[in-house]
């Protein structure tokens, strides 16, 4: 793991946010899932937060039909600040909605053929610069005292350059459920990737480290998508054309301090709100004593 001064900063982010959200139907026929609030912030506005604090500054959003209100929300709204101005009320709430004009892109994916095929979608505004990749159904929060998952690993890349993933451990019995690496050399959270699986059995599976829906990828991924068939579900994996990277560049995985929840399933969604809930002042008191009542112990 030699060390790099000179790698290419990570300014870009590509958000692939065209699906259409079956899962949490009827909530999602007209507002997008990513606009769905954990308390009172749309899942999107998470993983934007997450990018400016790795010192991102371009916002790519893949988007589809009936996505509009992503936009919306990033953009300015005249008439609800001079309300609130009107009203004296504080506009400090709406600050991190605000993208410095020509920051925020959007660009369209026509047709649902999977991951890699949206990230393809993005490949003239990434141009020849290596970029972030955030999947917002992933909500990442970070340990205490700890930076946000992207921040860990524009750290990491910052080291090493290449490509790099991030990861969390899981019980061994989980790993069937999801992407595995297959490690090699290990140091601190940093390891190195030799091979990705993709929902091994429990027998096969070379790690309990799955991937989590953060990525930082050098721009020959573009090439590589640009060439690559159908794969499983007959759609256009990343983890393929990931994999076709291996060898040819670096490629790290960094095992982030923090924990993920799974915003693409109701369980999931409910537990990252009554997590977040519980770590803020302002209602943690009062959210674990509902609690305690919902469950019959207060």
């Amino acid at each position: 793991m030699t060390n790099h001064a000179s790698h290419k900063p990570i300014k870009k982010a590509v958000f692939p946010v065209a699906g259409l959200g079956t899962r949490f139907l009827p909530a999602t026929k007209a507002i997008p899932k990513e606009m769905l609030p954990v308390i009172d912030r749309p899942l999107i506005q998470y993983a934007v937060d997450e990018a400016r604090e790795a010192g991102i500054e371009q916002l790519i959003f893949v988007t589809g039909r009936g996505k509009t209100a992503i936009v919306e929300h990033f953009d300015m709204a005249f008439e609800l600040e001079t309300t609130m101005k009107d009203r004296e009320k504080a506009l400090d709430v709406l600050e991190p909605t605000r993208i410095q004009p020509g920051n925020l892109v959007t660009v369209r994916q026509q047709v649902p053929l999977g991951l890699g095929h949206a990230i393809w979608c993005a490949r003239a505004i990434v141009g020849d610069e290596p970029f972030a990749i955030f999947l917002p159904d992933e909500l990442m929060i970070a340990n205490k005292g700890s930076t946000g998952c992207m921040k860990q690993m524009v750290e990491a890349y910052n080291e090493v350059g290449g490509n790099l993933i991030s990861v969390l451990e899981v019980p061994e019995e989980e790993v069937s459920s999801y992407g595995v690496i297959a490690p090699g050399a290990s140091q601190g959270a940093l390891t190195e990737v030799k091979g990705l699986v993709e929902k091994p059995r429990r027998e096969d599976a070379p790690s309990n480290l799955i991937i989590s829906g953060r990525y930082i990828l050098q721009p020959e991924v573009m090439r590589v998508l640009e060439n690559q068939g159908k794969g499983a579900g007959g759609e256009v994996q990343l983890t393929d054309a990931m994999a076709q990277m291996i060898g040819h560049q670096p490629f790290h995985a960094v095992t982030f301090a923090g924990r993920r929840y799974d915003c693409g399933s109701k369980t999931g969604f409910v537990e990252a709100t009554l997590a977040i809930a519980l770590e803020r002042e302002d209602m943690a008191d009062e959210v674990r004593a509902m609690a305690r009542r919902l469950l019959g112990e207060g």
